[in-house]
């Protein structure tokens, strides 16, 4: 079994592996899941980030001074200090800091969803009108977001969860890139697939310009032929990429099946399970996940882990071990989830209460031990030093009764419709 532990942020040194962090991914100051820290100006955002850094020991190097901070790269806290006083880190994220560095990081933050949303709308317009598509303005904006994930993730995801119904199809595209770069690096693919799954997230709607506005903003049910209507909007929207062949077929395959489900009811071509692409799979998750946790006319936005929950309870929707590697690249588990931890011990998932951004658990077996456990509360915060979540359990499998839910957390959300 891998050897994980989890520890402080303050205690990680350079050399260290890291293989992922606690609490939901837009909180910490990484867009990537998985690296060596071999950085120092890493080491010290990392040293800023107020929660629980999960190690992969086996893939650590040696350890020893030489990974302290260099004093030309400390940051003193907001305030005056003594001459000659030793700088004091920041211990909270810049974001948490004070309401000047909120508004300055959300402003840069609207910048970029700015610059966005125009290049994906031009991108949209080229395509409808045969133009070619501008890989350069493209690819710079992929790169973008990637920065912005690694030094302002928590203000990008607040900025792109403000989608009016007359800019959702476009920051929907800028939001499932996001998320599919994010699950990309989860899933350690190499950075030339990490670019083209960024851009295929990109363009995964644009048959949606062949969608009248007044179906797409149709504040209630679409008619049997209206429906009809919008699921062309994979063709049509290959139809458009396909002009351009400058346009990866990685991307056209995610415009094309992002709609396809596991049973192999989905839509167009009612493909099933291992027929069904990974980057399709990918993309299906990203999509009705961001659909789901937006604002539309038809409906109001759901809470992450409740949109996680009912995406879990989907029988036969998605590819549910790429959905469970999708919650561990955000690092958000919808209450009731069984999940195995590091330590060897079986829990489930509780509702979050106030903590939205950690991770509750009630762990009541251990496997090495072969025994049930007095079931004990477990907040994944960085105060436990040797657990994290590993895989998933399935409720029939599990060694002993599963403890009643809701003797320890409200009850689990009611299902919902798929939307």
């Amino acid at each position: 079994m891998r050897s994980l532990k989890t520890l402080p942020a303050q205690d990680v040194r350079l050399g260290m592996f890291i293989h992922g962090f606690e609490g939901s991914w837009w909180q910490h100051p990484f867009w990537r899941v998985r690296f060596l820290l071999t950085d120092p100006q890493d080491l010290q955002k990392l040293r800023a980030f107020n929660g629980g850094v999960i190690v992969d020991l086996d893939k650590s190097q040696p350890v020893g001074e030489a990974d302290r901070v260099p004093d030309s790269l400390a940051k003193p806290d907001s305030g005056a200090q003594p001459e000659g006083a030793p700088s004091r880190r920041l211990r909270v994220p810049m974001w948490r800091a004070g309401s000047t560095a909120l508004k300055s990081q959300e402003a840069r933050a609207a910048k970029l969803v700015t610059g966005a949303l125009d290049t994906v709308r031009g991108t949209f317009d080229d395509l409808r009108l045969g133009r070619a598509v501008s890989q350069e303005k493209v690819a710079a904006l992929v790169d973008s977001i990637s920065a912005e994930l690694d030094d302002n993730a928590p203000a990008l995801l607040r900025v792109l969860q403000l989608k009016s119904k007359h800019q959702y199809t476009y920051l929907h595209s800028v939001a499932v890139c996001t998320l599919m770069v994010n699950l990309a690096r989860h899933l350690a693919l190499d950075e030339e697939q990490v670019r083209t799954l960024g851009l295929a997230g990109l363009l995964h709607d644009v048959g949606k310009v062949a969608i009248p506005d007044a179906v797409l903003d149709k504040p209630g049910r679409l008619t049997p032929e209206e429906l009809e209507l919008v699921r062309t909007h994979p063709q049509e929207g290959v139809a458009l990429l396909r002009e351009d062949p400058t346009i990866p077929e990685l991307a056209l395959e995610v415009c094309l099946h992002h709609h396809e489900r596991w049973d192999g009811n989905g839509y167009p071509d009612r493909q099933a399970a291992a027929g069904i692409s990974l980057p399709a799979r990918m993309g299906a998750i990203c999509d009705v996940y961001d659909a789901l946790t937006s604002h539309r006319a038809y409906k109001q936005a759901w809470l992450p882990a409740r949109a996680l929950g009912e995406m879990w309870r989907w029988e036969g929707h998605f590819d549910r071990p790429l959905l469970f590697a999708f919650m561990q690249s955000i690092q958000l588990f919808p209450p009731g989830l069984l999940v195995r931890l590091a330590s060897d011990r079986l829990a489930l998932v509780l509702e979050n209460g106030k903590r939205a951004s950690r991770t509750r658990l009630l762990v009541f077996y251990s496997y090495a031990e072969q025994a049930s456990l007095e079931p004990s509360v477990l907040v994944l915060d960085g105060a436990e030093a040797e657990d994290g979540i590993i895989d998933f359990e399935h409720e029939a499998d599990a060694p002993v009764p599963i403890p009643a839910l809701d003797l320890y957390a409200p009850a689990p959300v009611p299902t919902s419709a798929e939307p």
